[in-house]
């Protein structure tokens, strides 16, 4: 019933028109499409869908993910600027990393001056010590030498002069200063010989060590700048001051999945458009000698003569353009890559999609 009603209003409404053209004079006249769509320039041509690229040698646009998670703090640099290699980016909070670099070289500081320690030894000082304590115990055993000469002059004299015990205690002094002149004499030279060279050797090594910690300490800081790694045009920002950033990228709430925080492009005239050939097509593929392409923008009626860059000689699941798409499919397409220098009549910008016909060879 419902279904009856609604084809009795639809003929109401076509019978209204008649009855208003036919009284009134009106008459509607079909309008001209706003463009023309994308016609074959060619007798057997192949149709692909295209997605315009910066024009690089080799890959795709450079995407740019840190090698370290953080904060970002700082951005220099906006859509569309024009950057040179080695220009810094953007800037993830460091100031943890920054201040154990900074004890790091703390460490490696006191190690050097330690090790110049043991080289430059003797010290001065230390050895006028020495030298003054190796004569305190030369003194000492001249004069309790002296005092055992007496004392046994005065008993072969005389041997109830000078007591027994006396004369006893006076050997024995004479031979613990004997032994202090050893012991002092040895300690004097150890100190003018200076460090040992295995004390040398061990803090070198320790040193070299800490230094390494310290410059390995200092790489990951850099890690924390996000440079450009070649000449380029940044095209794409997905990140903002006070976003979290890994290695995995930034989070993209509207696809809800990670994307580069940075897309370069190339800053050169040249664009680059990569098409996707349908693998039931790929036999009529032409040589790549003899490959011939027109693209054509959508919402206009021009048409851009392709020059052949390259192919990937491999076929990959076919995916829409946008790469959002993870799940297994089971069309599989070919990707084939064009270069083409940018029109001065219209603006065309990296993602865009136009439609792609190539020249078959059958």
């Amino acid at each position: 019933m419902r279904n009856q009603i609604i084809i009795v209003i639809a003929l109401c409404g076509v019978i209204a028109g008649w009855l208003s053209a036919y009284l009134f004079g009106i008459e509607k006249k079909p309008q001209p499409p706003v463009f023309n769509p994308a016609p074959n320039p060619y007798a057997r041509g192949i149709y692909s869908t295209g997605i315009i690229e910066s024009y690089q040698s080799a890959g795709e646009n450079i995407n740019l993910y840190p090698e370290v998670a953080g904060v970002i703090t700082q951005i220099m640099v906006t859509e569309g600027q024009t950057v040179k290699q080695g220009e810094p980016l953007l800037q993830i909070d460091d100031s943890i990393q920054r201040a154990t670099v900074e004890q790091q070289h703390a460490q490696a500081d006191a190690a050097l001056a330690l090790l110049e320690e043991l080289k430059a030894q003797p010290r001065k000082e230390v050895l006028d010590v020495s030298k003054a304590q190796l004569d305190f115990a030369r003194a000492n055993l001249k004069t309790a030498e002296t005092q055992l000469e007496k004392l046994q002059h005065a008993y072969e004299l005389d041997p109830r002069s000078v007591s027994k015990d006396s004369l006893d205690n006076a050997i024995n002094a004479a031979k613990v200063a004997k032994t202090s002149l050893v012991i002092a004499q040895k300690n004097y030279n150890l100190t003018k010989a200076g460090a040992w060279s295995y004390q040398i050797q061990n803090q070198e090594r320790q040193y070299i060590a800490l230094t390494k910690t310290y410059q390995a300490g200092s790489a990951l800081l850099a890690k924390y700048t996000i440079k450009a790694p070649v000449d380029g045009v940044i095209m794409s920002l997905r990140a903002t001051i006070g976003n979290y950033i890994s290695p995995q990228g930034v989070y993209d709430m509207y696809t809800e999945s990670f994307k580069p925080v940075v897309v370069m492009g190339n800053s050169e005239s040249s664009l680059a458009v990569r098409c996707y050939v349908d693998e039931i097509l790929i036999h009529r593929l032409p040589e790549v000698s003899q490959m011939d392409a027109q693209m054509f923008i959508r919402g206009t009626d021009i048409r851009i003569p392709l020059e052949f860059s390259r192919l990937q000689p491999y076929v990959s699941p076919k995916i829409q353009l946008s790469n959002q798409r993870t799940e297994r499919v089971d069309v599989r397409v070919l990707p084939v890559l064009f270069r083409f220098e940018k029109p001065k009549d219209i603006q065309l910008y990296p993602g865009q999609l136009v439609d792609i016909y190539i020249r078959a060879s059958k």
